[in-house]
């Protein structure tokens, strides 16, 4: 008799664990997804396109928040946690609940979720959202592309959208981010890339991804999310893994980030130019004693703002990385830390003039306190934020996103860019560490 499944998720793992163990697996029935973090994915269905033949309906997703009921009413045997960025307490919280109602509770480990690359991989994951995968994931690209190597970056999955057309994305210029509709949390991820002249693939089916970046790449980049664990391995693979040392102590408390760390060939301690002395010592010690055997990388992620003379002596607003200040928990970023460099009078709280959806992230997440979260989920959620932006009482905004809001948004007062790039401290460095990985250029 098959066993009946929920998987909860986030429109990501969740997918990935369905594709690659239960999708074709005649001993299981899965019953329903669940959905949370991600706004607008808990009222869709997983296609039948991409379910298989043995969901010729497809699936159902439904709200987390209805999990009890769906356990009782389809009498689930299992169900399965697929997501990531959670404290333990809460894994443990949501396993009770399951037990409660019956049903067996399950992780799944990377031998029945990752796919095996022909290619070189090098993996880039994290301990908690918001630690500077992406611009770790950036220095790894550029430090193989100095070899002379095909670089190929896959991006955990993102899909938004209709999930169909989201099967497979391959995103080299601009003019992809459209064809794909993609959110501003999509574009924050791929458009570095592409600034690069770099080739990123994302998408729903992680295999048949896989197969179509191998045509092209020397070596593989995987750009991890959140702090899931990699979607694939390799028999010649480098992991590479990013602490915070704003959050001592999350590197052996949230899942599945510890994960990360014992699995870790590379540890990238990121931020030590701004975090505090004794944090960055619980950090080194804590992964020492998970991992002794990983090399340890120290960074710092010097800032770059375009026009710096919009923040000095100025009443500003700042716009941060939305998913960083969600479930990423973080209370501040590179846009707080660039006020204080160059010297504002004050921080503005956008919370009074907070529009629809954007009113609806703080009553979610209150922790998030006066900082903007950059939500564009959707198109509503775009216009929210262009909305209390512009009706903030503000000389300036801080734009501390990946992507440049001001191409996106019409924004009626001063508005300046920061970037931040990976800056390794001492030795070793990325290219220290990649210096014997894949196949040297014959070219002189």
């Amino acid at each position: 008799m098959k066993r009946k499944i929920i998987i909860m998720g986030a429109a990501g793992r969740d997918f990935h664990n369905f594709n690659v163990f239960f999708r074709d697996n005649k001993d299981y029935e899965v019953v329903a997804f669940t959905a949370t973090q991600i706004p607008g994915i808990d009222d869709k269905k997983y296609p039948s396109a991409l379910a298989g033949k043995l969901y010729p309906e497809g699936i159902n997703i439904y709200p987390e928040s209805e999990l009890k009921n769906l356990i009782k009413k389809h009498k689930v045997d299992l169900v399965v946690l697929a997501y990531s960025d959670l404290p333990f307490e809460v894994v443990m919280h949501k396993a009770s609940l399951v037990n409660a109602c019956g049903a067996d509770f399950m992780l799944m480990g990377k031998n029945n979720t990752t796919l095996k690359t022909s290619k070189p991989l090098v993996t880039v994951c994290a301990v908690r959202t918001g630690c500077g995968k992406s611009q770790t994931t950036r220095a790894v690209v550029k430090a193989l592309k100095a070899k002379g190597l095909k670089v190929v970056s896959i991006r955990h999955p993102m899909p938004y959208g209709d999930l169909v057309k989201q099967k497979v994305q391959r995103f080299a210029k601009l003019e992809d981010l459209k064809k794909y509709n993609c959110t501003i949390e999509e574009m924050e991820e791929y458009e570095p890339h592409i600034m690069m002249n770099s080739v990123i693939y994302a998408g729903v089916d992680y295999e048949a991804i896989l197969k179509e970046a191998e045509k092209e790449a020397d070596v593989i980049v995987w750009d991890g999310g959140n702090n899931d664990i990699p979607f694939y391995t390799s028999d010649k693979e480098i992991k590479i893994v990013v602490v915070d040392p704003h959050r001592p102590g999350d590197e052996i408390s949230y899942y599945p980030g510890e994960t990360n760390v014992f699995l870790a060939d590379v540890i990238v301690i990121n931020k030590i130019d701004s975090a505090d002395f004794d944090d960055i010592n619980e950090v080194r010690e804590n992964v020492r004693m998970i991992n002794p055997k990983a090399q340890i990388i120290e960074a710092a992620s010097p800032l770059f703002v375009d026009h710096p003379e919009m923040i000095y002596g100025k009443k500003v607003l700042v716009v941060e990385d939305g998913p960083t200040l969600t479930h990423g928990e973080m209370t501040y970023g590179a846009g707080i830390v660039a006020a204080e460099k160059y010297g504002c009078v004050d921080l503005v709280d956008p919370r009074p003039w907070a529009a629809g959806e954007i009113k609806q992230t703080y009553e979610k997440y209150p922790e998030i306190g006066t900082l903007l979260p950059a939500m564009g989920y959707s198109s509503k959620q775009i216009k929210d934020l262009e909305k209390t932006i512009n009706s903030a009482e503000c000389d300036s905004v801080i734009i501390a996103t990946p992507i440049d809001l001001r191409r996106l948004i019409k924004i009626n007062k001063p508005a300046c860019q920061v970037r931040y790039e990976l800056q390794e401290i001492g030795v070793p460095t990325i290219a220290d560490v990649l210096k014997n990985f894949g196949k040297k250029s014959s070219k002189k």
